[in-house]
């Protein structure tokens, strides 16, 4: 195992993780922006205003692209565990 090959699947792992969590972190962050300028524009500061809506939005984007989240993470694993006698030996 040569240090390039360990390089090439670290690289791999880290950009699955961003493709994956990407939706999920862009929802949240476009509710986050929304509701704090709500909140800006009629002073309410409330914690729990800007918490329920994050959790719906990280609900309806794992329902949304939850497959394709998951297919994503299957075909890297397929990946993974079939290259991995090649890695080794």
């Amino acid at each position: 195992m040569t240090p390039e090959s360990v390089m090439a699947i670290g690289r791999v792992a880290l950009e699955t993780t961003f493709l994956v969590s990407a939706p999920v972190l862009l929802a949240t962050l476009v509710v986050g922006l929304i509701v704090a300028i709500f909140q800006a524009a009629t002073q309410i500061n409330d914690a729990s205003l800007s918490f329920i809506p994050k959790v719906l939005a990280v609900f309806v984007t794992f329902a949304l692209a939850g497959p394709w989240m998951l297919t994503v993470m299957t075909d890297y694993m397929h990946r993974v565990l079939t290259g991995l006698p090649g890695v080794i030996g």
